[in-house]
């Protein structure tokens, strides 16, 4: 056999072999007895090693927070960057499982391929097998050895092109499936990084929050009875619309944040004052934030403003589906005038922006601001749960699902314009 021939067989050997996962031929041998399975040895080094990280990490958030104690500035632009940061980890992970699902399909698809071919190959490289350990005798000989063997090289040379054109293919398909085996290995290897970072971005910003919460609680004592009010309202209050007027006329937060919306933005300090994290008002009127409002959450698009509700109507707002435990951030600057549930949108969160714009966010599964406080755009305010909740535009897809909905003096808007360019306006979850 010449050495272009011997290289085609040992190509074809090693296509045989990676393809079947086992040396052609083989027997498959009988599955061993079962046995007993140990019991789980207790790795307390490893326990004492989760301990000692907890710690350390809560350590680093105590410093974190010491570090801001007493500026409000520091701490809110701490909260926008954690909360920017996760989001962006969000994004990226949503991304790699899509690149992951793409290349595990590919990788497939090339494994059936070679697959169906097995049987072929696993036929010509018998015979080819069979060639080398026996080679042609020499014609003065036995004639009858002579005539098989001329039999045989005719036989051969009929194969070997089309032997030659199955193995570059089968060559260039091994060569795929080890390259995409390899990318596997590395996005993989890339999305376990990613998640330990958002887990450990999402207990930073849970312990944050707490913060936040705890000195907003100690700076208004009234609070449980004002909000007990508030919920009383919704209880009494058939839609939102109704549920808005009554509370910035009943319920003494809203109202007072109601009278410092309606207060006007001053024009000329917008840019100034968006750059501050300190401030206490929005940083420009509602109306001039179109394409620069972040989105409040990472997720996949399901529902646009203006699409069928199935109901013979059309959606008043749009619909993400989300990830399990995404934190969900306020789209604009505004004060709370509505924190709790509310009919069919679940828990439902209403934002006053100001020059009679509100924001609406239902879906999530617990809300982290109270009644009348300020919160800046890109703040984080809700925490999704892990599975899908009633709200006005949610579908079956099982994901949890935040509705977003922006008003104008009650009428429900489109929000589209009001997006930032530079967000996705479509990302997979």
């Amino acid at each position: 056999m010449d050495a272009r021939s011997g290289s085609l067989l040992c190509a074809l050997a090693v296509c045989a072999t990676l393809v079947a996962g086992v040396p052609l031929r083989a027997q498959q041998a009988p599955p061993p007895a079962p046995r007993p399975r140990p019991l789980p040895q207790v790795d307390t080094n490893a326990i004492n090693a989760d301990i000692k990280g907890a710690a350390e990490f809560q350590a680093r958030v105590r410093s974190e927070l010491d570090s801001v104690k007493g500026d409000r500035a520091r701490f809110n632009q701490l909260l926008v960057d954690t909360t920017t940061r996760l989001r962006t980890v969000e994004q990226k992970i949503t991304e790699l499982e899509g690149r992951i699902a793409t290349l595990d399909t590919n990788a497939a698809e090339i494994r059936t391929s070679l697959l169906k071919r097995r049987d072929v190959l696993a036929d010509v490289l018998g015979a080819l097998v069979r060639m080398g350990r026996n080679p042609p005798p020499a014609l003065l000989m036995r004639p009858d050895d002579a005539l098989d063997a001329v039999r045989s090289a005719i036989l051969l040379g009929a194969l070997l092109p089309e032997m030659r054109v199955e193995a570059e293919t089968l060559a260039a398909d091994l060569a795929d499936l080890s390259r995409l085996r390899g990318d596997l290995s590395k996005a993989r290897d890339q999305l376990a990084e990613l998640r330990t970072s958002m887990e450990e971005d999402r207990r930073r910003l849970t312990a944050y929050v707490d913060e936040r919460q705890r000195r907003v609680a100690e700076d208004n004592k009234e609070l449980p009875q004002e909000k007990a009010q508030a919920e009383a309202v919704a209880k009494s209050t058939g839609d939102v619309h109704d549920l808005v007027t009554r509370l910035e006329s009943e319920v003494a937060p809203a109202a007072k944040a109601a009278s410092e919306a309606a207060k006007p933005a001053p024009p000329a300090k917008t840019e100034v004052a968006a750059l501050n994290p300190a401030r206490i008002a929005p940083a420009r009127p509602f109306a001039e934030a179109k394409g620069l409002l972040p989105l409040p959450v990472a997720g996949v698009r399901l529902k646009d403003f203006g699409a069928s509700d199935g109901l013979g109507g059309t959606d008043k707002g749009i619909t993400f589906a989300t990830r399990a435990g995404a934190p969900v951030a306020a789209p604009a600057d505004g004060w709370v005038v509505y924190a709790g549930p509310f009919r069919s949108y679940g828990q439902l969160l209403i934002i006053n922006a100001g020059g009679g714009y509100h924001i609406l966010l239902a879906g999530m599964e617990r809300i982290t601001v109270e009644l009348g406080q300020f919160v800046l755009a890109g703040e984080p305010v809700a925490v999704m749960g892990s599975v899908s909740r009633a709200t006005p535009g949610g579908t079956a897809s099982g994901q949890p699902q935040l509705y977003v909905e922006f008003r104008k003096d009650g009428i429900s808007i489109d929000p589209a314009p009001w997006w930032a360019a530079t967000d996705s306006q479509k990302v997979r979850g």
